[in-house]
């Protein structure tokens, strides 16, 4: 039968051959598998039973937060499934399990206007002020990066992962290939980030021929997310802004801001490429958030002396 290390192993391999996920899955996989195995050194996948793994996820609730917790039950529940699918247990553990906790809601995470006009001013300012064609190029890249980011509130996934032919700047669109292999078209609507980035494409021509990537690093090779959060890292630095700022605020700035901006709600679902407006709906509390932080601080009637 084999014991639970040898399964897990047989298991991700299965994902990256037959499944084809991609790495970062893969990896997140690997570690909580990985840890659930440690719980269970030596034993075979089928003396697993549903009293072992309701011990295991009351674990889990203890030591990680609600989210992390609920993506670990996924990995182990999958491998479960799998086992199941290939005849390798009589029966699946997880049946007899029920899984229920209440995960806190947290609002998306946003970059204050003023200082997203801050941020992308460093880098502008920092590609006049190079004193290296190095240093000039590297920020034109970097600007043409973060107004992207900024003009369509893609993922940073699917920003590295954009080909040449995603960009079409002649007719300013950018076509982007998501979650699930889903394409979605957005237009780009500020002449000034068509500038950038035509700057950026006509510089970095041939990186870009190089690589089959619209974003490339003066290497010719793809630009890796790591790159991008170095890069934004960088500025935030620069300008001493006391706010840890992520790639994935971008999007959620731009989705929050078209909110509030009056923007029906599916339309900002079709350019996140959300499945279902019910995701998109975190940005409307978002919204609501602001509006009531806005009338608490704006609102005149605070000023009354009565």
């Amino acid at each position: 039968m084999g014991n639970i290390c040898e399964q897990i192993n047989n298991y991700i391999v299965y994902c990256q051959c037959q499944k084809q996920l991609d790495k970062k899955t893969l990896k997140a996989y690997q570690i909580d598998l990985r840890q659930f195995a440690e719980q269970f050194p030596d034993t075979n996948v089928d003396a697993i039973t549903s009293t072992m793994l309701e011990t295991y996820i009351n674990g889990l609730y203890q030591q990680f937060k609600p989210k992390t917790a609920k993506r670990k039950i996924a990995s182990v529940k999958a491998l479960f499934h799998y086992l199941e699918y290939k005849e390798l247990i009589g029966r699946n553990p997880f049946v007899r399990v029920q899984v229920q906790f209440e995960e806190p809601e947290s609002l998306p995470k946003t970059v204050p206007l003023d200082t997203m006009e801050a941020f992308l001013s460093a880098i502008y300012t920092h590609r006049n002020e190079a004193t290296t064609t190095f240093q000039r190029r590297n920020a034109l890249r970097d600007a043409a990066v973060a107004e992207l980011l900024f003009a369509t509130g893609m993922r940073i996934s699917e920003l590295c992962a954009l080909s040449i032919e995603d960009v079409n700047l002649k007719d300013k669109t950018v076509q982007i290939c998501g979650r699930g292999m889903k394409k979605r078209q957005i237009q780009i609507g500020n002449e000034d980030v068509i500038h950038t980035l035509q700057e950026y494409k006509n510089d970095f021509a041939e990186e870009i021929q190089s690589c089959n990537h619209f974003f490339a690093n003066q290497s010719g090779q793809q630009l890796s997310d790591q790159s991008v959060r170095r890069m934004i890292n960088k500025y935030t630095s620069l300008v001493a802004i006391d706010l840890h700022i992520t790639p994935h605020m971008f999007r959620h700035t731009f989705a929050t801001s078209l909110l509030d901006a009056d923007v029906d709600i599916r339309y900002i679902q079709e350019m996140l490429g959300h499945s279902s407006v019910n995701i998109t709906e975190i940005y409307a509390h978002a919204a609501a958030s602001n509006q009531q932080d806005i009338l608490t601080q704006k609102h005149p009637r605070k000023n009354f002396r009565l």
